[in-house]
């Protein structure tokens, strides 16, 4: 019973939102009301305890997910604060798997903007309850309702306001309460002295009356209880109406707004009170599934102490002082410090060493982990991003994370032979931590090539590297990251055949090669029946496909899309090898691309500009020129929204243009979209500047 009490006690939240929409304040201020700071950092001045990194701080962004843990009203709340930058949405992505609600903040001002439609379909996709905070109502420009209507337009969800504002910009004092029909006034600017419990002003009565009446409409689609009471004309106590906006929040059936102003310390303590009263509990979320990797057999693991061990592995860190640390969310049974665990990926056995409860870049000993907390590990050396840990005797693999692939590379070298084995130690530590940062080595030029999501994503990476592995190295312009695919459906033949007087090497492979679906990579199947190729070359193959998929044959790119089926080939009884194999499957490849009309495919962002009015005409102009298709022109107040889809080998350095065409009055964001081939003139000066098509050898 005490278990379950301290599970019904525990909220495990995420704090997501478009990029500069106040999420680090808004988790400050949590921290500070909820006892856990005694001053108030802020991110402007580089003191906001959440944004610890020094790259952190000169920024004034968040670009790694911290976590930290605090009270209220006796529930124990662990938060974990993500990044709104695009490049680093793998913090996001990883942090909502593991996460059971999220507090999802907007601009008044900017509303809903592209990122946060991008993390808002992240939560889609892992089904994660979620409220909204409409932050920063003082701000000129701020309107609440207008970001209401676009949440409901864009993100196309069903948001009901549980609050309405009292005022706005620089007369935003407040806010009503639909629950309980009381004003909530905060008093002075900075509302640090607390606020007043009062009746609502006589010149709001009526809006907060439809509001309210709105609300429990809303509630009475979904809740039989509220419905009944609704058409039988009965009065609704707060407290039911609590418990009724609880069930519709986690079965997701609506998201409850709330609004403030973090900045101002004005309603951050009943976003506190939302996420205690309405986000689920790890009780309230269904038991977590997994399949079991000796029988492929679905399983299933109760949200209690009771059963055996599983957790997920979401997030790995190097730390100065303890090493590698695993952050881990812990789904069932319990887990004790200096015990032993499986990896039930990769089949190993690992020894915990401790076990940190984390505030930031802080860290507490606990000597044991519960199911329903997030914990960082010490001591998992195998264990990486996305893995399963559990009971040997009791294995279970949960479905493990999906990272979107990089956009943008650059070639890297060390400046001195001393930084060339620290720079290889850098590049591994830096790929354990963070999935869509790539490393390879290309044979051809001899350089190391990185891959990451973004200009900043590998500008913060080069940083990194120099602060805190003392790297010194030189770096290229950044390129974009192409990718290579086919049109047509072929066939292929790879022969591999050597006689050098003793025992020769011979592999013969056919296969079928058509475009594969979008987002698939390469996938290989063996057709193979009646022996035409021994079983046990087939691996051999595989990997020689996988290998050529890494280097298409115009430029050098990797492949993309691509179904490549094994339909006949034949063997030698002395001469066939795995290797003889390998190297017929990589030509049979190369074979299949040049016949199936390989293309070059480019990264397409989508884009948002924001400008004043009088500037749309050059920035449109602009944009045409850099190939961008115009997919609409939005008003937001006396500024233009002009929505796009962009080349990005059109976009590097846009920040500078943009600012010169509008004298830096518009601002503009952009994520990565799909990948689309390259129109044939441009493809054509891409493969000749890298000189390096297989199709012409």
């Amino acid at each position: 019973m005490a278990a379950d009490t301290r599970l019904q006690n525990l909220r495990n939240i995420g704090i997501i939102a478009h990029i500069d929409a106040g999420k680090t304040t808004t988790t400050e201020r949590i921290l500070y009301f909820a006892g856990k700071l005694y001053k108030i950092g802020t991110v402007d001045e580089g003191t906001a305890v959440m944004d610890w990194m020094p790259q952190e701080q000169e920024r004034g962004i968040t670009i790694t997910s911290a976590a930290t843990t605090c009270f209220w009203k006796d529930k124990n709340i662990n938060i974990i604060d993500t990044p709104g930058h695009v490049d680093f949405t793998v913090e996001v992505e990883r942090s909502l798997k593991v996460l059971d609600g999220a507090v999802i903040v907007l601009c008044a001002v900017g509303g809903v903007q592209p990122q946060s439609e991008t993390v808002w379909r992240q939560a889609d996709k892992y089904r994660v309850p979620r409220i909204a905070f409409i932050n920063k109502m003082d701000r000129t420009g701020a309107d609440f309702f207008r970001v209401v209507d676009q949440m409901r337009e864009r993100l196309m969800t069903n948001p009901v306001p549980i609050q309405m504002p009292i005022g706005a910009e620089g007369d935003f004092v407040g806010m009503v309460d639909l629950i309980t029909m009381k004003a909530i006034i905060y008093k002075g600017d900075e509302g640090k002295s607390g606020f007043d419990i009062t009746d609502i002003p006589d010149d709001l009565k009526k809006k907060a009356s439809h509001y309210r009446h709105n609300l429990i409409e809303k509630l009475g689609e979904s809740d039989d209880t509220v419905m009944d009471k609704y058409l039988h004309e009965q009065g609704i106590y707060p407290n039911e109406l609590k418990e009724a906006v609880r069930r519709a929040t986690i079965s997701g059936k609506m998201i409850p707004v709330l609004c403030g102003a973090s900045a101002k310390n004005k309603g951050v303590q009943p976003v506190l009170d939302a996420i205690v009263d309405f986000l689920p509990c790890p009780l309230d979320i269904p038991p977590i599934k997994g399949i079991n990797p000796d029988t492929d057999q679905e399983e299933v693991r109760q949200t209690s102490v009771d059963d055996s061990l599983c957790g997920l592995v979401f997030k790995i860190v190097s730390d100065p002082f303890v090493g590698r640390l695993a952050y881990a969310r812990i789904y069932s049974g319990v887990l004790k410090s200096s015990e032993h665990i499986f990896n039930s990926k990769k089949g190993k056995e690992e020894r915990i060493g401790k076990i940190l409860k984390m505030h930031a870049n802080k860290q507490e000993i606990a000597e044991k982990a519960e199911a329903g907390d997030i914990v960082a590990l010490v001591g998992l050396k195998e264990t990486s991003t996305g893995e399963t840990i559990c009971r040997e005797d009791h294995p279970i693999m949960i479905e493990s994370i999906h990272f979107p692939e990089p956009v943008i590379s650059m070639a890297i070298e060390p400046k001195t032979k001393a930084d060339q084995e620290k720079l290889g130690m850098a590049l591994n530590r830096l790929c354990d931590e963070d999935p869509t940062f790539r490393v390879r080595y290309d044979k051809e030029t001899g350089q190391t090539i990185i891959s990451g999501m973004g200009e900043l994503h590998l500008e913060i990476i080069i940083d990194r590297m120099f602060r805190e592995f003392s790297v010194a190295a030189s770096v290229d312009k950044p390129q974009v990251a192409y990718k290579e695919t086919i049109t047509k459906h072929s066939k292929a033949v790879g022969k591999f055949i050597q006689q050098s007087g003793g025992r020769g090497q011979y592999g013969h492979v056919v296969f079928d090669v058509s475009p594969g679906a979008k987002g698939t990579g390469v996938v290989f199947e063996s057709k193979i029946i009646g022996g035409a190729i021994p079983r046990e070359f087939i691996s051999s193959v595989k990997e020689g496909v996988i290998e050529a998929a890494q280097s298409g044959c115009l430029a050098g790119y990797p492949v993309d899309d691509v179904d490549v089926k094994l339909i006949d080939g034949s063997f030698h009884e002395v001469d066939s090898s795995d290797l003889a194999f390998h190297m017929a499957a990589i030509m049979g490849f190369n074979e299949g691309m040049k016949n199936g009309r390989a293309v070059l495919l480019e990264p397409i962002m989508n884009l948002e500009v924001v400008t004043p009015d009088n500037y749309m005409g050059e920035v449109v102009g602009d944009l045409s020129s850099r190939r961008v298709k115009i997919e609409g022109i939005d008003d937001r107040g006396n500024l233009k929204v002009i929505r796009g889809l962009a080349p990005l080998s059109e976009m590097f350095g846009y920040a500078t243009n943009v600012r010169s065409l509008t004298q830096g009055r518009a601002s503009y964001t952009m994520e990565p979209s799909f990948y689309q081939e390259v129109p044939k003139n441009l493809s054509e000066k891409i493969i000749e500047t890298s000189g390096r098509s297989k199709l012409r050898k």
